[in-house]
Formats: structure tokens, sequence, C-alpha cells
């Protein structure tokens, strides 16, 4: 391809793209949505966590189905002002009580819903919620009329597999993730640092 219509292609492409950005002028905070099977899940809502304590904005982070381990991100992002809450019961399949991990999944959202409640929050991220629909330990009526009421200014990142339909077309954001490969099918340990 010559200099030229080289040129020519990306002036057209930043004329498309300058169009795009101009025509975008509603400013309000949005419901992303990161699901599907693939790992980066947590990952991705941490970044976009990281990047807003980066800008100085304030945000509050809700972790369903995680357990005592330690945990990176918290032991970075704390030091910043970030509060975490936990449920802390670990994974469902070790708990094997429907009715303990119920109670602990009602108790964080408690917070949770004191987070979307929060003006001074400009992001919340509600980790692994999707499986507090699927085992119906938190009621999408009530999540949804949660994420409808919250701030306008307020941005709320959910994670998870499975993510229940109504949630994904509430959402102004999905990215779904998908599997590909990944090193513990291989039977490598997952990493201190790499993978938590």
């Amino acid at each position: 391809m010559s200099e030229d219509r080289h040129q020519q292609r990306q002036q057209r492409l930043k004329e498309q793209v300058d169009a795009r950005i101009a025509a975008a002028s509603e400013q309000r905070g949005i419901v992303m949505v990161f699901t599907g099977n693939g790992k980066g899940k947590t990952t991705a809502g941490f970044g976009t966590v990281a990047r807003a304590i980066g800008h100085g904005m304030r945000a509050g982070v809700i972790q369903f189905i995680k357990g005592q381990w330690p945990n990176g991100e918290r032991n970075l992002l704390e030091q910043h002002g970030v509060e975490f809450q936990v449920m802390a019961t670990g994974f469902t399949w070790n708990t094997q009580n429907r009715v303990t991990d119920r109670a602990a999944a009602q108790e964080v959202w408690q917070h949770g819903l004191r987070m979307l409640a929060d003006e001074s929050l400009d992001l919340v991220l509600l980790d692994e919620l999707t499986y507090m629909v699927t085992y119906d330990y938190i009621d999408l009526p009530a999540i949804v009329a949660a994420l409808k009421n919250r701030p306008p200014q307020q941005t709320v990142i959910i994670t998870g597999r499975a993510c229940h339909r109504e949630l994904l077309e509430l959402a102004d954001t999905v990215s779904e993730l998908r599997p590909v490969k990944h090193a513990f099918d291989a039977g490598i340990k997952a990493q201190q640092g790499v993978d938590w």
C-alpha cells in the first residue's frame, strides 16, 4: 500500500471517529458487565477501579464468593481509600451450605446497597454478583432497583459468569470473555500476583 493511500484511509478513519466522539454528548455513570466463561472478568473490573483511583475518583468494592486468602488488588487499593466488603465464605462448592451462604450474601449486599446510594462514590464494583442471582441469594428485582436508583454520575461494574438477561439489558456496556486456553487446564497452579 502506498503512503498516500494509507494516509487517505487513516484520514477517513479519523473523520469517522471524530464524528462519533462529537455525537456522544450525554454524560452520566454507566453500568458495565464483564461476563462469560473466560478468565479476566474480575481483573477487568479491578483494572477499571485502578484507573478511576488514578484519576482521583472514589470507588468501593463488594466481593461475593471470595474467601479469606490474600488479595493483591485489595492490598493495593485499600491504601488509596477504596472500601472493600467481602462475603468471605469462599466458593459455594466449598461451603455447600445454602442457608449460611445466602445469609452471608445478604449481609454483604447491605453494604452494596449503601455504596449504590452513596453520592460520593464514583464507581462501585460488584464482583461475582451474577452468581448471587443464579443461586437466588439476592433478589434480582432488588438489584435492578438499586442500579436504577443509584446517583446519576455513579458507574457500576458487575462481574461473573452467566449474567442474567435483565442485567445485560440494563447495562450500557457488556463484554463477554471467552476461554481460548488456560494454564490451569495444563496442570499449572494458580499463582499469587498473577491469578489472585
